[in-house]
């Protein structure tokens, strides 16, 4: 009997660490603007292990759709404190978006990380020095790597209507590595 109750135990406890290794959280700095935290902690509860899968090959089409229906049963049941599916799948999609880049260039993501960092490092102290807010330093920054690109870039180029605007071309995993930076210095100013 007793080793019966071993074994229960033991699997009771190997399948609770299989599922723990299967959580995937949002990455903060894919979020939409409108987003909150309660909105992010919803879509993460329902996406989670798609976000594993993605992390492992699976396709951004087979995970959006995955997702999608996903979210659209649990807004259709009841089960997402009033957030609307558009609300939630806009996290969704940007995460989504984010593993599988990351899972095909994980290189390209590492280097940019580094060359972002150094580009940023005075905005990086200055929101973990509490000097500036972390939306203030995301704003500078975009203009930082933009001027990095291309040194003839200034505001002026950013007159009018958005379609307008004169902007460098530059892959976006830039500023969704600025995005995080900063965030983590932002993380690191109120733990510390």
């Amino acid at each position: 009997m007793k080793k019966i109750t071993k074994v229960i135990i033991t699997a009771a406890l190997i399948s609770t660490m299989n599922l723990t290794a299967l959580a995937a959280d949002i990455p903060g700095e894919s979020l939409p603007e409108n987003a909150t935290y309660e909105s992010m902690n919803i879509t993460e509860n329902l996406i989670s292990p798609i976000l594993c899968e993605v992390e492992n090959g699976l396709g951004y089409g087979e995970a959006n759709a995955k997702a999608r229906q996903t979210i659209y049963n649990a807004v259709t049941s009841g089960q997402t404190n009033g957030y609307g599916y558009a609300h939630l799948m806009a996290i969704a999609r940007n995460s989504i978006f984010q593993y599988r880049d990351i899972y095909l260039r994980p290189a390209f993501y590492k280097e940019i990380e580094t060359q972002v960092q150094t580009v940023i490092s005075d905005l990086i102290t200055a929101v973990e020095n509490g000097t500036l807010t972390y939306e203030e330093a995301r704003k500078q920054s975009y203009i930082k790597i933009l001027q990095w690109v291309n040194p003839t870039f200034t505001l002026e180029d950013m007159q009018g209507d958005f379609c307008y605007w004169d902007i460098p071309p530059i892959d976006s995993a830039y500023f969704n590595r600025a995005r995080k930076l900063l965030l983590e210095a932002q993380t690191r100013r109120f733990t510390q």
